[in-house]
């Protein structure tokens, strides 16, 4: 791998360089005849695209067309979007509230996930709801078995989001008590849910096979959910195909996305270009990907052509290095595709709450 040497960044001068110098939000209606042009100036920071991507998608704008710019002290993005109407973005609010969520006190009030391996289940309470990640084999009836086990232990569901991607599900349930009782007073409650939630997912692996190949996580915390559902199945490795797994859709060639990784020598990039079927969050998943995965993003064009998107990022790994040996490029490939992928039912079938 080329390795790039970079200077020591003391992290304090991260909040320091956000509070004399905070994140510039304009919003443009008049360069564009079919959409607004969001434009995003701020002092660069890890993570700082994803956190903007992930404003802008929980907004339900759709991104058309965006261009990045992160290479250096400075973060400078411009973002084409239009409402899920196709029309222009009107509210001068908006400003206001991406300005403050990318300020000092939006990041501060950002916990991080912490997981570990080794559970099927992981309880955790966020206000006055607790949030239940699951992640194991897929099969028919499994979520009705899970809403049994709540329902007999007396809890209600109030939200939930569940994804399946290579025969393997990642689900993550928001629940209350219908008794009223304190839930994260009540261990053995929780100990009980635990167990018996186990239970039904340990039914799902009926060889030695699938037991080897299973990897779950347990986290305490809030992450964005999106990002809490795409981490789980990356930890539990969905982007290795499982022998004999057929899909439908993703295997026909007007769906699987076309990838591909070359270096730029003179500047010491990787870039991942990635042309598939265009859909909403689709920049989201594929940033929320390298991220997760440990790459910095230098640059970015990203645009939209009739019912395709082409999309290019310039990449180095956190360490300064560049994607060189073929099994880091075919690693990458295998989980841009397998992030795009696995929201395709999502996309398919609107209608449909549990994806």
């Amino acid at each position: 791998m080329a390795k790039v040497c970079w200077p020591y960044f003391d992290p304090e001068y991260e909040n320091f360089s956000n509070r004399i110098n905070p994140p510039r939000v304009s919003m443009d209606n008049d360069s564009c005849p079919d959409c607004t042009l969001i434009k995003i100036d701020s002092v660069n920071k890890p993570g700082i695209l994803l956190e903007v991507v992930q404003i802008l998608t929980d907004l339900d704008f759709i991104i058309t067309k965006a261009y990045i710019s992160s290479d250096g002290g400075w973060f400078m993005d411009v973002f084409h979007v239009t409402d899920q109407q196709g029309k222009k973005i009107t509210d001068s609010k908006i400003i206001d509230f991406i300005e403050k969520a990318l300020g000092p006190k939006g990041r501060q009030s950002k916990e991080g996930m912490q997981s570990w391996e080794g559970k099927r289940v992981g309880v955790h309470s966020i206000g006055d709801h607790t949030a239940i990640e699951l992640i194991g084999r897929d099969r028919p009836g499994l979520l009705s078995e899970i809403s049994a086990v709540l329902a007999s232990l007396q809890f209600n569901v109030i939200a939930a989001e569940v994804w399946t991607h290579n025969r393997r599900i990642a689900c993550v349930l928001y629940v209350n008590d219908a008794t009223n009782q304190a839930m994260d007073d009540d261990s053995k409650r929780l100990s009980i849910i635990e167990e018996q939630l186990n239970h039904i997912l340990r039914g799902c692996e009926d060889d030695e096979k699938e037991k080897v190949a299973r990897k779950t996580s347990f986290s305490m915390g809030f992450t964005h959910m999106d990002r809490r559902l795409h981490q789980m199945l990356f930890a539990d490795r969905d982007y290795e195909s499982a022998a004999g797994v057929t899909t439908t859709n993703v295997d026909c060639p007007s769906f699987r996305p076309n990838i591909k990784i070359e270096r730029i020598e003179e500047k010491g990039y990787s870039v991942v270009s990635v042309r598939c079927k265009d859909r909403a969050k689709l920049m989201f998943d594929i940033v929320c990907t390298l991220t997760d995965m440990e790459y910095v993003v230098f640059h970015a064009s990203i645009s939209s052509e009739g019912p395709y998107a082409s999309q290019e990022y310039f990449i180095r790994h956190v360490d300064g290095c560049t994607l060189d040996t073929e099994g880091e490029k075919e690693r990458v490939i295998k989980c841009i595709e397998a992030a795009i992928q696995r929201r395709v039912s999502e996309t398919e079938d609107d209608s449909v709450g549990y994806h």
